[in-house]
């Protein structure tokens, strides 16, 4: 079980320090990461000392970055060339494009495309970050609540701001509930009941968001950790090829996930900001 347990639980559990391979036993080396003293608020000790998860956060944003970079530098001069993209341009091309016509702007409605390079760079980083935790001595960082609850609030934020923004002053009627197709004596005796509704389904969205996009990327690893862990419950090597050809099928149904929880964050992130715009009609 310990050999599992070397290989998969990093992959879903964060460290002061980043796994490597070698030659000793298990094939995991580890360096450590700085550590930084805390901040001190109060009574309370806050460490921002750098982890596995942020190291891996950190890359997942520079591949994001240098990928969509070089893939617009390429599409610029082949363009210029021949008038058309093609090879590693054409396909980041077509990817964005159908994120961009077949997600977005239908969800979000009119004048989505103000939100747009919100809503793709969101989907690209969370792809990143999935892919990261699928590699070798790689880590899931999207598998980590406080990531992924972070992403949820910045979410909620752009959410509201879209609300603001398009609704005015009528951004209130989406806390406070107050039809105006109601008459005045309808609207005081469900008002005290529904406000509180209206606020818990605010509050409810990104909770949904992170605690889905967690429990996606952490599951898969934990159904891998089980599978290899029969061979040892067992204690026989002959059962072995059945768990790991199992165990394989998981991870690449893995890479699937990966896009498939980019893509579903990125879609429900652009369904929110598009009934909150909606609320004005």
């Amino acid at each position: 079980m310990l050999l599992s347990q070397d290989f998969i639980t990093p992959h879903i559990t964060d460290a002061h320090a980043l796994d490597y391979p070698c030659f000793k036993t298990g094939f995991i080396c580890e360096v450590g990461l700085p550590r930084w003293a805390p901040i001190h608020l109060g009574s309370m000790a806050i460490d921002i000392s750098p982890t596995k998860h942020v190291v891996m956060l950190l890359i997942a944003a520079t591949l994001c970055l240098v990928t969509l970079l070089l893939a617009a530098r390429a599409h610029m001069r082949q363009h210029a060339e021949s008038g058309q993209s093609r090879g590693f341009a054409n396909g980041i091309e077509a990817l964005v494009l159908y994120i961009r016509q077949e997600v977005i702007i239908p969800n979000v409605g009119h004048h989505g495309e103000a939100y747009a390079p919100f809503l793709l760079t969101l989907f690209f980083f969370i792809l990143f970050a999935n892919l990261l935790g699928l590699i070798p001595y790689g880590a899931t960082a999207t598998g980590n609540i406080s990531v992924t609850a972070m992403l949820a609030v910045i979410t909620f934020f752009v959410v509201e701001f879209a609300g603001m923004r398009t609704l005015g002053r009528g951004y209130v009627k989406t806390i406070v509930y107050w039809p105006s197709d109601q008459p005045l004596a309808m609207n005081i005796l469900l008002t005290p009941l529904m406000t509180p509704i209206e606020l818990i389904s605010k509050i409810t969205k990104p909770i949904a968001l992170a605690i889905r996009l967690m429990a996606n990327m952490t599951a898969g690893h934990i159904v891998v950790l089980a599978l290899v862990g029969l061979i040892f419950t067992f204690g026989s090597y002959a059962l072995a090829p059945l768990p790991l050809a199992m165990a394989l099928a998981i991870m690449v149904l893995e890479v699937f996930i990966a896009f498939l929880q980019a893509y579903v964050f990125a879609l429900l992130a652009s369904v929110f900001i598009g009934l909150i715009r909606e609320s004005a009609h």
